[in-house]
């Protein structure tokens, strides 16, 4: 019987601080939630003198990696550095040496997660991965057992609070996308490079590995649809309000006919539902069950505790298999390793949805007439019109929320009408999600 359970962590940042106070402030919580002691035994990076709020004793630090990777007495290998390359072959080089492992790294298990847990499934070790979706809440988990009953319908999440933020500001402030992003910035809730979030590859990657649990499908995050909120302006969630919407960055997944839709963009959705009224830095997954119908989890999608939290999770469910001797109880990827299968994934010109439609043209007569006919061709009906007061000759709005339609036939509507001679700038999209009238 294991008289202790050993945690070397690689990476000494903002989430290591925050895994390291939780495992030494809540010693002996977790040492009866486990059955014994979770010892930090070696920690890792390469700046060890920089003041982190925390003390440890100097003799655990260490700027040699290896040093934690090679140490028998560590059972669980935390990598917190976070990118790619270095994270990979540190993560890899622990599954060799037999070492469990827990990561925070969405980016990584998004790109190279198959090989990982490949990787971890042949040596006979467990890989814990809470943290990497939605910071504290433990989504991962509610996918893996709480929900491992049922057929997954649909997963809607915000899973980048740095959007969320953004877009809540420019909701009820009324500012612009740029004004907005600064001030974030200067508050620390948006990097100084912020593309990852503001375009949606954040949301990506963590949608791809919510898809992966959910389906049981390997998918790479570069075969998701992708688009940001860059493009949103005041005046489309002025009129998003007159329809009764709030516009969320969404990461979206459904099975539609045995296959599967996976999409990151900005959506609309009513402003009574659950993920609309969701605000600030926080994350919300709503998922919904062919047996429990919906949840939503809701909570801190980032920071120092929050995803600390979630990591020291991993540490204890690990370490309670690890005294009992056991050895994946839960799947690394949730379904049984030779039981995942490819499902296809929809391209985006196959999706139905409800669409909005911001055409900015020219005010003269016939206009309306033009595009209505150019989206009938195409299959489109319109459930609804907005067109603000009259300028003759003078440039101005119109807006049209449709009916269920295709995205590929939306297109091909969009490109015509964008050729037409009173159309002035380029038609703006945002899709919407919720009943058809």
């Amino acid at each position: 019987m294991r008289s202790r359970i050993g945690v070397g962590i690689v990476g000494f940042g903002t989430v290591g601080t925050g895994v390291a106070t939780i495992l030494l402030h809540n010693a002996a919580l977790i040492s009866r939630r486990v059955g014994v002691p979770v010892e930090l035994i070696r920690v890792a990076d390469r700046d060890i003198t920089r003041d982190r709020g925390l003390r440890l004793n100097p003799g655990l630090l260490t700027t040699d990696a290896s040093a934690v990777l090679t140490d028998p007495n560590i059972d669980v290998v935390i990598e917190l550095i976070g990118g790619y390359d270095t994270a990979k072959r540190i993560i890899l080089d622990a599954i060799a040496a037999g070492k469990h492992v827990v990561t925070a790294n969405k980016a990584l298990l998004a790109l190279h997660g198959e090989e990982i847990f490949d990787a971890a499934t042949r040596k006979g070790v467990d890989v814990g991965f809470e943290a990497s979706v939605g910071g504290g809440i433990p989504v991962v988990r509610a996918l893996t057992e709480g929900l491992a009953g049922n057929t997954i319908e649909s997963i809607y999440g915000i899973i980048n609070g740095t959007s969320n933020y953004i877009l809540s500001r420019m909701t009820h402030e009324g500012h612009s996308f740029q004004e907005v992003l600064q001030d974030a910035q200067h508050a620390g809730y948006a990097e100084a490079d912020p593309t990852f979030d503001i375009a949606g590859i954040d949301s990506a990657h963590k949608l791809a590995i919510l898809v992966n649990l959910a389906y049981g499908t390997p998918v790479n995050f570069k075969d998701i649809y992708t688009e940001g909120i860059t493009s949103i302006t005041p005046t489309d969630i002025a009129y998003a309000k007159q329809f009764g919407c709030t516009i969320k960055l969404l990461g979206i997944a459904k099975l539609v006919d045995g296959e599967i839709e996976a999409r990151v963009h900005p959506t609309m959705l009513p402003s009574t539902s659950p993920i609309a009224q969701v605000e600030g830095v926080y994350n919300a997954i709503q998922l919904v069950g062919d047996a429990v119908g919906d949840v939503v989890l809701y909570g801190r999608g980032a920071g120092s505790m929050p995803t600390g939290s979630a990591v020291v999770s991993d540490v204890i469910a690990i370490g309670r298999d690890v005294r009992k001797g056991i050895v994946g109880r839960v799947p690394v990827a949730s379904f049984q390793q030779d039981q995942r299968r490819p499902i296809r994934l929809r391209s985006m010109e196959e999706i139905s949805s409800l669409y909005y439609l911001r055409f900015t043209v020219v005010d003269r007569p016939g206009v309306l007439a033009q595009i209505a006919g150019e989206l009938g061709r195409c299959g489109i009906s319109i459930a609804s019109m907005v067109q603000q007061g009259r300028c003759e000759g003078q440039t101005v709005p119109v807006v049209i929320k449709t009916h269920s339609a295709k995205e590929r036939d939306v297109q091909t509507a969009i490109c015509e009408i964008n050729r037409k001679p009173f159309v002035s700038e380029p038609t703006m999209l945002i899709r919407i999600e919720g009943k058809d009238e």
